[in-house]
């Protein structure tokens, strides 16, 4: 599908706000893969999809998991992580994706996980620090990025996890092995 047409589709079945969002993750995604030597036509169609179920009822993504093989585990974390998996489905089945670098970095945008791609940590980490975020952190967070692929993600991954600890959230098991794996480096 090109840019153009699902640009459109995504502009009718998101918010503006979100919108925005996405375009602003997906400018940040393809300054990244040019930075660190991923294919920005890769980063573009993962960024373009990663919030493409964002707006889905709980329960229309609950049956796509239930129905396509998903860890169902992920239903008894917050219905927030839910649209990642759901927008991988919608990639491949209602799009044609079918390259699986693109499908696990839309799949994984949320929780990170062990043994990630580059492709993957770039939309995990344009999706955290896109110009209109704007939280205490995003500096540093911003400033890694610039510097190493590896670094922005463990930056990123500390990030996330001491927000959800500091807030008293379950954290998903993807996202603690990610962040283990990213530790264990230094």
């Amino acid at each position: 599908m090109e840019s153009a047409a699902l640009i459109m589709d995504l502009e009718k079945r998101l918010p503006r706000k979100r919108f925005e969002h996405v375009l602003r993750v997906t400018e940040t995604a393809k300054e990244l893969a040019e930075r660190f030597g991923v294919p920005a036509c890769k980063a573009e169609q993962a960024a373009l999809f990663h919030d493409i179920a964002k707006f889905m009822e709980p329960s229309d993504m609950r049956r796509l998991i239930e129905d396509n093989g998903e860890d169902v585990k992920l239903l008894s974390f917050h219905h927030e992580l839910w649209h990642a998996a759901a927008g991988r489905i919608i990639a491949e089945q209602d799009f044609g994706v079918q390259d699986q670098d693109v499908l696990n970095a839309i799949r994984y945008h949320t929780t990170g996980r062990a043994g990630m791609s580059d492709l993957e940590k770039l939309i995990y980490i344009a999706d955290l620090i896109e110009p209109g975020r704007d939280f205490p952190g995003i500096t540093e967070l911003r400033k890694a990025a610039n510097l190493h692929l590896d670094e922005a993600m463990r930056a990123c991954i500390v990030h996330s996890v001491l927000y959800l600890i500091d807030r008293n959230a379950a954290v998903f098991p993807d996202s603690i092995e990610c962040y283990n794996e990213h530790v264990q480096r230094i």
